[in-house]
């Protein structure tokens, strides 16, 4: 379901049903929120990207056939597990950088949603498809909304159209499009500027914006805590000292 492969504080995470499009099914949900449940604290950033010719198709079929026959207690299991994927992605600890090609749809998009980062081949095609089955993008809305925003998605739920790289672009939904060729040294880029920063400081970083709105006093007390922390102490030391903060880790690349 998963192909994993670790190099330092960077796990490497392929979508492996490339026979079906890497579509969502339970086993390859079950299997992405496992490893994001158990990704050691050594890890600091996952990129994650599908095997084959796309990214992810959406659901699979079989899976949708068997839910047509579900009561409605069943399926509220299955959209509370799926729904629970979406969550441990966009709320891990590392640095997720969905790394997409070919087609994110539906539940596809919704993972692209939940990352903190988004970089995209130019031809790459989106699509909350959910309507054109009669259903709707329940479980992944909230993450969704919270990228894209109440307009948008109102326009694309409602539609289920299909849209192109640099639409999502313009609406938040990704935050890099580039060519086939360069993504790989857009993604070692991206790797290389979050393995210089703190990995507490980037968990509280993203914390900020999932917490949000937060009141003065707790941004305040947020920044005392920082200020005060061992990470936060030797990042200040080593910047007076003119020297790479022990926290700063590089990454090898062929």
């Amino acid at each position: 379901m998963l192909k994993v492969e670790q190099s330092g504080p960077v796990l490497r995470v392929q979508l492996n049903r490339p026979e079906v499009r890497n579509a969502l099914n339970e086993e390859l949900i079950d299997a992405i929120s496992s490893l994001y449940s158990t990704v050691s604290d050594a890890i600091r950033v996952i990129v994650l990207e599908g095997n084959g010719a796309t990214f992810c198709a959406g659901g699979d079929l079989d899976w949708m056939k068997r839910a047509a026959h579900y009561t409605e207690e069943e399926n509220y299991r299955d959209a509370m597990n799926i729904a629970k994927m979406f969550a441990a992605i966009r709320d891990a600890k590392p640095v997720t950088i969905a790394s997409v090609h070919g087609a994110a749809m539906g539940g596809g998009a919704g993972i692209v949603a939940c990352c903190d980062v988004a970089i995209v081949t130019e031809d790459s095609k989106y699509a909350f498809s959910e309507v054109k089955l009669g259903l709707i993008p329940a479980t992944i809305s909230p993450f969704v909304i919270d990228k894209i925003g109440k307009g948008h998605a109102r326009a694309l739920f409602a539609t289920g159209e299909v849209f192109g790289a640099a639409h999502a672009f313009h609406i938040g939904l990704v935050h890099e499009v580039v060519s086939v060729r360069d993504r790989e040294n857009a993604i070692t880029k991206k790797i290389r500027g979050i393995l210089t920063a703190g990995p507490h400081a980037v968990k509280g970083a993203k914390d900020l914006v999932l917490d949000s709105p937060l009141s003065r006093e707790e941004t305040a007390t947020r920044l005392a805590k920082a200020r005060a922390s061992e990470e936060g102490i030797e990042g200040i030391t080593a910047f007076l000292e003119k020297r790479s903060p022990s926290f700063v880790e590089s990454i090898q690349v062929d």
